[in-house]
């Protein structure tokens, strides 16, 4: 009787993955399970210890050395989208076991649109709002708001996200600028925004907005001090990663009237824990980690699951090798 390989998939929360592609040759050919809770530590390692392939959807599931180290049957590996923050890829290569991704999709569109609706959210207060007109009231002190319209928004990274927010900025009639470690006058220019230096940027933006990858330059980026830099009535957007936010710094901001409100998309450990303090925080605004969290991409994650896993089944060449 021939052995089925194993084949694990983990991280598909939305349980999205068997909605978009055709399974069946996974199912028939393979012991196939795939996991729609988070997993970590001994948890994750029960879930994995037999696979001789993973696949993982993004980052929710972290793979250091050690835990790499606890798979000797493991043959290959796959992730999601073109890049993966917790996983220990040297760990891979120095034992010769190959690695795959999948396209991203338009991930980069959907994160842009999640960032505007944080902006407006937080600035037209729209969860009060709501609760006010839910509990029978109608306007009060809350509901004079203030125009975007002539403020000043503050990019940190002006990359393929980062370029489209700053595009609808303008359209809104607000006055762009930005800043990242590597910017110039030039690139700034080219994006018909203005480069200014960090310290202005956080000073004077009604709107900061971070769109930076977090590297060593970039984890904690900001924190109290920069945090106290920034005006009474501003801002501070978040979709990209956590590690460039000190959040225990941001709660006490925020409980300063530094930044004034802020809108949180990403997050330290992910789901939020229950009993997390952010969960209650004044002015903070929260979304469960929704930047790419759209059909278009969940179809490409789930076809090149597929079309991966079918490719290494057959032994021919993996459509989109990741090679670190």
């Amino acid at each position: 009787m021939i052995k089925l390989p194993n084949i694990v998939i983990l991280g598909d929360y939305e349980r999205a993955l068997r909605r978009f592609s055709q399974w069946d040759k996974l199912d028939q050919h393979s012991n196939l399970t795939i996991h729609h809770e988070p997993l970590r530590d001994e948890a994750l390692y029960e879930a994995v210890k037999d696979a001789d392939a993973i696949a993982i959807v993004r980052d929710r599931s972290p793979f250091n050395e050690a835990m790499i180290a606890r798979l000797p049957k493991l043959k290959f590996l796959m992730f999601t989208g073109e890049r993966n923050g917790t996983l220990e890829a040297a760990s891979l290569v120095s034992r010769n076991i190959p690695m795959a991704c999948t396209p991203g999709g338009p991930s980069k569109e959907t994160t842009a649109e999640l960032t505007w609706a944080l902006i407006l959210g937080a600035s037209k207060r729209l969860i009060e709002q709501n609760t006010l007109i839910s509990k029978g009231g109608w306007r009060d002190e809350l509901s004079v708001l203030p125009m975007l319209s002539g403020e000043r928004l503050g990019i940190m990274g002006m990359g393929a996200i980062g370029s489209r927010v700053a595009r609808v900025g303008a359209a809104f009639g607000m006055e762009v600028v930005t800043w990242s470690p590597r910017m110039t006058p030039e690139r700034a220019a080219a994006e018909n925004t203005k480069s200014v230096s960090l310290e202005e940027l956080l000073k004077t933006s009604k709107v900061v907005s971070m769109h930076l990858v977090a590297g060593p330059g970039t984890k904690g980026l900001i924190s109290a001090d920069q945090l106290a830099l920034m005006r009474p009535d501003s801002i501070l957007i978040n979709t990209s990663r956590s590690a460039l936010i000190n959040m225990a710094d941001l709660q006490k901001g925020l409980a300063l009237g530094r930044p004034g409100q802020a809108a949180v998309d990403v997050f330290d450990i992910e789901p939020l824990p229950q009993n997390d303090a952010l969960r209650n925080t004044p002015n903070l605004l929260l979304t469960p980690h929704l930047g790419f969290i759209a059909e278009p991409i969940f179809a490409t994650f789930s076809k090149g699951i597929v079309e991966t896993l079918e490719s290494w089944l057959d032994n021919k060449p993996l459509p989109h090798p990741f090679k670190p």
